[in-house]
């Protein structure tokens, strides 16, 4: 049997000397699709930082695709976040650059040059997202989905083990939210793990999955009639 891709046991989530997140213990196993939930301010998102790196794990054992958390050096840190695809709600493109150019500015950080194998790998991910037309627009010139989408397809660029979306259909409507969350579903049945952290309910309903919730510094299973 493989080992977890994530793994937490007994762990503490601080922000600073602040307890947010206390006694969690999980596995998520390669192929699983998770939702997180609870009210702003829950936790949810010094979660999702812990698993990212932003916020170290200060109590408890983790590991995330191979490294150990609780004793993460700081220059492990890029190659950590080189095997795991992160999705904000603010997208986070580059406003003065093309959606082609946001993506090469990627693939040079992470190591590649050789421009015929960036360009192929570029195409790749648009295609899973359905945007292989937009490569050369301008991210104003996008809709809020179809910015969404190119941040989900730039999170795919180093094929990671893991995509970590914290409220990726925050800033969107209700039909463009089922539509980003389609795209994640669609990117799950292909073999990517996926953690989800959302507040919109009607999406759990619509596509029912393991969902963990956030609540008086715990966080713990729900069924999904119940959340």
């Amino acid at each position: 049997m493989s080992e977890p891709i994530l793994f937490l046991r007994n762990v503490t989530i601080y922000q600073e000397d602040k307890a947010i997140l206390s006694n969690i213990n999980l596995e998520v196993n390669h192929g699983d699709f998770i939702y997180i939930i609870g009210k702003t301010g829950s936790g949810k998102s010094s979660f999702m930082k812990t698993l990212y790196a932003d916020l170290p794990l200060k109590e408890g054992q983790g590991s995330i695709v191979d490294y150990d958390l609780a004793s993460l050096k700081e220059d492990q840190i890029p190659y950590l976040r080189r095997k795991l695809g992160i999705v904000f709600q603010d997208f986070l493109l580059l406003p003065d650059r093309t959606v082609k150019e946001n993506m090469l500015f990627v693939l040079k950080a992470t190591g590649w040059t050789d421009k015929e194998e960036m360009d192929n790998k570029i195409d790749e991910v648009l295609n899973k997202v359905d945007l292989k037309l937009i490569a050369n627009k301008m991210p104003h010139q996008l809709s809020g989905g179809e910015q969404q989408r190119v941040a989900i397809a730039r999170a795919l660029l180093n094929d990671p083990e893991l995509i970590l979306a914290d409220e990726p259909t925050g800033n969107l409507d209700p039909q463009t939210s089922v539509e980003v969350l389609e795209v994640l579903r669609k990117i799950n049945a292909n073999g990517k793990t996926v953690i989800m952290a959302t507040h919109d309910y009607a999406l759990l309903m619509k596509f029912p999955s393991k969902t963990l919730k956030c609540e008086d510094n715990k966080i713990f299973e729900v069924v999904q009639r119940t959340v």
